[in-house]
């Protein structure tokens, strides 16, 4: 089958979330293997210093807020312009961390669920129309948390609730859309060396989640994207509907 990703060569690849630490990361792990790189975030200025930085040529970037159902399409019309879409990497996603359960919100609630499952749930749907209209066999790679499983701690609740829900939807839409040749999977990290799991902690908090980890450190964003870059290529040509958990050893089930 070759080297993983080398069937991505000159193919277009969405990435979501494309300026963030895991989205940097797998943005530029697909430009190194020949794919085209669709950025999509929502700051220009970003995207514009991150689509100069990436290996290759034939990139593009969209600033986009996901939130926005409506835009989700012409993501997909503009994405195929520079090459045949063959694979949606969603990494794109909110976190709002608060003390206990009783200091979240109405607004916390709709703001996450909104932005991490209602807006993956028809970010895919657009993905799959896309690919479709095209007559591409496709892949679509979605980002959980290991929280789906533990169900969260105290202010995060509601993160992990999206994110439970993110599991749940990737098998059902790998059902639905398996006869068409499009698989859905997702990834679920542990503890990742980014800003969205550092920022509000403090370091003996930090210290504390460290010791969960059997193999006693933060995974490196480019050890995330190697899992997005294998699920998007053809060495994963068998497996859909599946949830790969890449956690140190944290989480082990």
């Amino acid at each position: 089958m070759g080297l993983i990703g080398e069937d991505l060569k000159n193919k277009c690849v969405v990435v979501t979330g494309a300026t963030g630490g895991v989205g940097l990361a797998v943005a530029k792990t697909l430009a190194e293997c020949g794919a085209k790189v669709f950025a999509v975030d929502l700051k220009e200025e970003k995207l514009v210093s991150l689509i100069s930085s990436l290996p290759g040529s034939g990139h593009s970037f969209k600033t986009s807020d996901l939130g926005k159902l409506d835009q989700h399409d012409a993501l997909f019309e503009e994405a195929q312009k520079i090459g045949e879409v063959v694979s949606l990497a969603h990494c794109a996603a909110v976190l709002l961390r608060r003390d206990s359960v009783d200091l979240i919100t109405e607004d916390d609630w709709d703001f996450q669920i909104d932005t991490n499952l209602k807006a993956t749930f028809f970010l895919n749907r657009s993905a799959r129309n896309s690919m479709k209209a095209k007559g591409t066999k496709g892949s679509i790679v979605n980002f959980t948390s290991q929280g789906w499983w533990t169900g969260g701690f105290g202010g995060s609740v509601v993160y992990a609730a999206s994110k439970g829900g993110i599991v749940s939807m990737t098998r059902g839409l790998a059902r639905s859309f398996a006869s068409e040749g499009i698989r859905v999977n997702a990834v679920s990290p542990g503890g990742v060396d980014t800003n969205m799991l550092t920022d509000g902690q403090t370091p003996e908090a930090m210290k504390a989640f460290m010791s969960m980890i059997p193999l006693g450190r933060l995974a490196e964003p480019a050890e995330i994207a190697q899992s997005v870059l294998f699920l998007a290529s053809n060495h994963s040509s068998y497996i859909t509907g599946a949830v790969i958990n890449i956690s140190g050893g944290q989480l082990m089930y």
